[in-house]
């Protein structure tokens, strides 16, 4: 499968991230793809990603606060509107058919791995700018959109979550978020941003939020 294009400064963090590999094709994501990914270890992962979209959202909530442009705020409150009404209900659906309801799910205590990579996510934002925010919310937004093209039409007991991040809906919104950063750094930065000390920077937050998805996975597998 070819990289999905998601605009020029995803595919150079992309490549500059060591961690991508093993963070777009875990074992969990392999396990999805097989669907032979026991059934324990993915109602684990889909309470603690609830629990990460609501810092999720409220991340993309502070992007609109850290905004420059009226494109950057209506690009950010629509994420948040997709985080909520479309990521989190197809949770709350999945773990209802097993019979964990919308109480339990969000009184789910965040495993270490959730706190740490949140807290990193949150804090980028709250110390640093609009840009901060980006690189570390890229990995999230357009790995699993990555991840859903490769799996698309894997069929299978995961089917569903593959189609949500596969489907049209889901690229489109990815292609968006790709085009949203690559028209900040211009703005911010000015047309050569690539080859700047700043974007360099960016690219280390980039990496560590990937490492941290990579934890996460872990943390779906080992069932802690």
């Amino acid at each position: 499968m070819s990289v999905p294009d998601y605009g020029r400064a995803f595919a150079l963090w992309r490549g500059a991230a060591p961690g991508w590999q093993a963070y777009t094709r875990h074992a969990f994501v392999e396990g999805l793809r097989r669907g032979d990914l026991p059934r324990a270890n993915f109602l684990h992962y889909l309470r603690q990603d609830y629990v990460f979209l609501i810092h999720f959202a409220r991340a993309w909530a502070l992007a609109a606060a850290k905004a420059d442009t009226l494109n950057e705020m209506q690009a950010a409150s629509a994420t948040v509107h997709a985080l909520v009404h479309q990521e989190m209900p197809l949770h709350l659906a999945l773990c209802a058919r097993e019979g964990i309801d919308a109480a339990a799910l969000e009184a789910t205590p965040e495993a270490p791995a959730n706190l740490a990579y949140t807290r990193y996510v949150l804090e980028a934002g709250y110390s640093g700018d609009f840009l901060d925010l980006m690189a570390a919310l890229a990995p999230c937004v357009l790995g699993y959109g990555e991840i859903g093209a490769r799996l698309a039409g894997s069929g299978g007991v995961y089917g569903e979550w593959i189609d949500t991040y596969g489907g049209a809906e889901y690229q489109a919104l990815c292609r968006d978020v790709g085009a949203l950063i690559d028209g900040a750094l211009v703005h911010r930065l000015g047309e050569g941003w690539d080859g700047l000390p700043r974007f360099t920077r960016l690219s280390q937050r980039f990496a560590t939020a990937t490492r941290l998805e990579v934890g996460f996975w872990d943390m779906g597998l080992s069932g802690a």
